[in-house]
């Protein structure tokens, strides 16, 4: 939401709710409870999740943090999948929690929560979206599906995939941190080497 219509809709609110006081309404507070979308979606791994943010940033059109029903339209038709105007509202409705009439990527992530505990209906639009997001068997093979779901499994059985991840990430930064601070000693003594020839 751009910067202007924020504005606008919280001086509306406020407004509302000084009328409903001055009338002497109780006003129910409409605050929203942030949560990490990594804790609420626990399902899917951090990877799964930054994969879907992807997905989703890249048919984010307007970049501003929803697809409305164009964006979702030409994400459809690029995943081979094209619906109906119709079809695209629906597929809107079916998970648009807050009514706005777009999908924010939480409301997107549930496409994926919903699809995996089988609550969609069959050949519906956010069925096919889901299913373009899975595994095929006839493009990796029988073997790679194998590997596919053996690492499943594996991922079942650990304890929590999510201290791993965090631990690999936490690693990752380490290393990048370690060969910045040895540029950054490098960069140092040719610097100081230079200065030695030119003096």
């Amino acid at each position: 939401m751009p910067a202007g219509e924020e504005l606008s809709s919280l001086l509306e609110r406020r407004v509302q709710i000084n009328e409903a006081l001055d009338q002497g309404i109780q006003v129910e507070h409409q605050f929203k409870a942030h949560r990490s979308i990594y804790a609420e979606f626990h399902e899917f791994t951090r990877k799964q999740i930054r994969e879907y943010e992807a997905s989703f940033n890249k048919y984010d059109e307007g970049h501003d943090g929803y697809l409305d029903l164009t964006e979702l339209k030409r994400m459809m038709e690029k995943l081979g999948a094209p619906q109906t105007h119709l079809g695209l509202k629906t597929m809107i409705k079916e998970i648009d929690e807050d009514g706005d009439n777009r999908i924010s990527f939480r409301e997107f992530m549930l496409i994926f929560r919903k699809a995996k505990a089988g609550e969609l209906v069959e050949e519906s639009g956010l069925s096919q979206l889901a299913k373009l997001t899975e595994i095929d068997v006839d493009q990796v093979g029988v073997g790679g599906a194998k590997n596919f779901f053996e690492a499943k499994i594996e991922e079942l059985r650990r304890g929590s995939k999510f201290e791993d991840e965090i631990r690999q990430e936490k690693e990752e930064r380490r290393r990048e941190e370690e060969e910045k601070a040895q540029r950054k000693i490098a960069f140092k003594e040719k610097a100081a080497i230079f200065q030695n020839s030119v003096a």
